[in-house]
């Protein structure tokens, strides 16, 4: 996150939804908040006398019961021209998405980091407890907003998941000062195993990957770790220092993913019980887009990819897709406002997408209001090319219902690598962007059912990586 920006979060209000998040241009909103409203929604809060506390819940507040307008007026201006009303109603209802339906607010806590001031509020929704950090400057203003910690109630295991058949530790992936939290999970026995690093998606995703009720990366780490193969993942960089990061207007993938990626390869690859030329790389999502990459800048660490819902559009175009089919979701006749939204992401991928695209272009004109930076680093980035390149084997998936990443995205990978004989497609009929099965068109709100990662995904995995 940075500062003026909601965090990768705000890519899943405007649809980019590579994090296997849902992204969601829903108008559903949270219930009206059960706590008292504090009287802020109109000024800053600094202008009122109100200590750091009242302000950060009085943000959340207004954003509970639908006063985004009010919630924008406590913003500070390069925050306000990144996160306005419109896109604050596009956070909120994402937010609703992925956790239920808001209940209460809980407990709020202050921290210091340089000049801000770091108020997180926990925030009960109906299917998770939700860390809600707003950052404020010297003055009161909100400067920033991203989601911090989620907890989520266990789910049971999937019946492809024998929990007596491995064991799970902590472990620690990457150098000072990003240094993340993350969860070993190893067969019994006394190896070596085949290993496999799990990269999400895009967003401060925790180490599970956890969507509501769901946690496919948990899923998987769980489902292999049953038939013999290790597993590592790990919280994001984004989820651990969002508000450390809020003030790096330098942000690319790299600072995002790649390089907590190719830490977690050379963590694995040391581990005691598991064996050096048997690592694989899993990406999820984005995770996948960056693959290629990841595989080229590490040769010889990997033993194969694995490519999951894997985008090969230009992601500023990916997100277009994703909006209009949202739009689509409400009919002939879509709301104004989501018109609106579409017309003006239209303009903010031209622009991310323009030779004129500039590392001084203001981020409140690009989509997400992300860093001019970030898209910058994209542009240079043709991951179907890269693979191409590669003579490492490759898996891909595909679920047919995946909205996100649509089936026609695999097309191009099938085209560039057709000559290779070290290259596996898979397509699954119910599957969609999360791995999960279900029926019908895809939406958003399929998400908030507890599901598990698709049975015969895991099988194959599993027959893949023991086949090499």
């Amino acid at each position: 996150m940075i500062r003026g920006w909601t965090s990768i979060a705000l890519f899943a209000s405007v649809a980019l939804l590579l994090a296997g998040c849902g992204s969601s241009q829903a108008t559903s909103t949270p219930s009206p908040a059960t706590a008292p409203a504090s009287a802020l929604a109109t000024a800053p809060g600094a202008s009122q006398g109100l200590d750091p506390s009242s302000i950060g819940r009085a943000y959340i507040e207004a954003l509970a019961r639908g006063d985004w307008a009010g919630a924008a007026a406590m913003e500070d201006p390069v925050m306000a021209s990144a996160a306005g009303a419109a896109q604050l109603q596009q956070i909120t209802a994402a937010l609703v998405t992925q956790y239920g339906a808001y209940q209460s607010i809980g407990n709020v806590t202050t921290t210091t980091q340089g000049s801000y001031t770091v108020v997180a509020v926990i925030v009960t929704f109906a299917s998770a407890k939700v860390t809600l950090n707003v950052s404020l400057d010297a003055a009161g203003q909100v400067a920033g907003f991203h989601v911090g910690a989620v907890a989520v109630a266990s789910s049971s295991p999937a019946p492809y998941v024998n929990p007596s058949s491995f064991t799970e530790t902590d472990v620690t992936v990457g150098s000072s000062p990003w240094t993340l939290p993350g969860t070993l999970t190893m067969p019994n026995g006394s190896g070596p195993f085949p290993a496999v690093v799990l990269v999400a998606g895009s967003g401060p995703s925790d180490r599970d990957e956890t969507f509501g009720p769901n946690k496919p990366l948990r899923d998987l780490a769980w489902g292999l770790a049953s038939s013999g193969i290790a597993a590592l993942r790990y919280d994001k960089r984004t989820l651990v220092y969002g508000a450390q990061m809020a003030t790096d207007s330098s942000l690319t993938v790299r600072q995002e993913t790649t390089d907590d990626a190719e830490a977690a390869v050379t963590l694995l690859r040391t581990t005691s019980m598991v064996d050096p030329a048997r690592v694989f790389l899993v990406g999820h999502s984005l995770g996948a887009y960056l693959a290629p990459r990841m595989a080229a800048e590490i040769p010889g660490q990997l033993d194969g990819i694995v490519l999951l819902e894997a985008p090969s559009t230009p992601i500023p175009q990916l997100m277009l897709i994703q909006t209009r089919y949202l739009t689509s979701l409400q009919g002939a006749s879509p709301s104004p406002e989501a018109e609106q939204q579409l017309a003006a992401l239209e303009q903010q991928v031209a622009l991310a997408e323009s030779p004129s695209l500039s590392p001084s272009t203001p981020s409140s004109e690009l989509p997400g209001g992300v860093p001019a930076s970030y898209w910058l680093d994209l542009q240079t980035y043709h991951p179907v090319t890269v693979a191409a390149g590669l003579n490492v084997p490759m898996f891909f998936s595909q679920g047919t219902r995946d909205y996100q990443v649509p089936p026609s995205e695999l097309e191009p990978w099938q085209q560039a690598l057709a000559g290779h004989s070290n290259v596996t497609f898979k397509t699954y009929p119910a599957m969609d962007h999360l791995l999960l099965d279900g029926s019908g068109p895809a939406t958003p709100a399929e998400y908030s059912t507890p599901a598990h990662v698709d049975r015969q995904l895991v099988a194959d995995l599993v027959a893949w990586i023991t086949g090499h």
